[in-house]
């Protein structure tokens, strides 16, 4: 399900270098699948980076290998996603949840919550955290989830986040092809990201959240998003940067779980002179919607912290 050579398994060829460092199969792997959907038309995809397996699930694709995350897609160092992370299993289908009593992330230095009831969502790979009410669910720290374009073979990811938090996992389920297996997808998820290569902020927050609208909702159609001024915000640790939001209009509803969406990505430059963000999205016009109000109270709580094994 990512790019390069594919092998008899039909995963990448594990004797070919991956392309952007993109996780590959391990020899022997179980590989192939239907491909996941996103909350609207897109595909969007799961990946754990773990030992040496491949599990593939109904509504996500999860590739677990001893291997780095896409440097070019995420924008990290070359020890992203590579740490040991949680087991998978195949019974699953969705992407392992963090508990309170076993978070992944506990031992890396993550700061508690800095709202009360809340829950601390951190990436340690790039020093980020924030925080999300209780209902959603922190992912493990090495949980990437990406939109692709439809009809790309090779699932090429278009935009990524890294160690998100999701809000009803098991939001809308279908069973688009008909082939008796149900897909669920979330109502909405929160991560952050590495944006090595980009000229701006403002180039970041515009692009990065039309990305996730056009991938997870509006595929084919690009015309039927659009984005809003980007402006200057600061959250209330004092970061600043640019914030974007995007919506898609008017996409059709070709299956239960086809909807219009939104995603707002706030872009600034990290302590190392790094530019990185901080992106949500989400199914827009149903009425559990996340409200306006609560991506930002959300986004309010994005800060930096030191990880101790980061």
């Amino acid at each position: 399900m990512w790019p390069g050579e594919q092998s008899s398994t039909g995963g990448p060829d594990p004797r070919q270098p991956a392309p952007w460092n993109a996780p590959t199969v391990a020899p022997g792997a179980p590989g192939g699948g239907p491909p996941g959907r996103g909350p609207g038309n897109g595909r969007t995809k799961v990946v754990a980076i773990v030992a040496a397996a491949v599990v593939v699930v109904a509504a996500a694709v999860v590739v677990v290998a001893a291997a780095v995350t896409g440097t070019v897609l995420l924008g990290g160092g070359e020890d992203d996603g590579a740490r040991p992370g949680p087991t998978v299993s195949a019974a699953s289908a969705s992407a392992p949840s963090a508990s309170p009593a076993d978070d992944p992330r506990g031992g890396d230095g993550a700061p508690k919550a800095s709202v009360e009831g809340w829950t601390v969502v951190a990436n340690p790979g790039h020093g980020i955290a924030f925080d999300v009410p209780a209902s959603w669910v922190p992912q493990s720290r090495d949980w990437v989830t990406y939109v692709a374009e439809d009809d790309d073979p090779d699932e090429k990811p278009l935009v990524a986040m890294k160690a998100p938090a999701v809000l009803k996992e098991k939001w809308c389920g279908s069973d688009g092809d008909r082939d008796g297996s149900v897909e669920y997808t979330p109502l909405a998820s929160a991560g952050t990201r590495g944006n090595n290569g980009a000229r701006s902020t403002e180039e970041i927050a515009r692009t990065d959240s039309a990305t996730w609208v056009y991938g997870a909702f509006a595929q084919p159609d690009r015309d039927k998003v659009s984005t809003g001024p980007v402006t200057p915000f600061t959250t209330d640790s004092g970061i600043e940067g640019s914030l974007a939001t995007s919506r898609s209009a008017g996409v059709a509803k070709k299956g239960k779980c086809d909807v219009n969406g939104k995603a707002t990505t706030f872009a600034f430059k990290s302590a190392d002179g790094d530019f990185v963000s901080w992106s949500f999205f989400g199914a827009a016009g149903v009425a559990d919607e996340v409200t306006d109000a609560t991506v930002r109270s959300i986004l309010a709580t994005v800060r930096e912290y030191t990880p101790s094994d980061a």
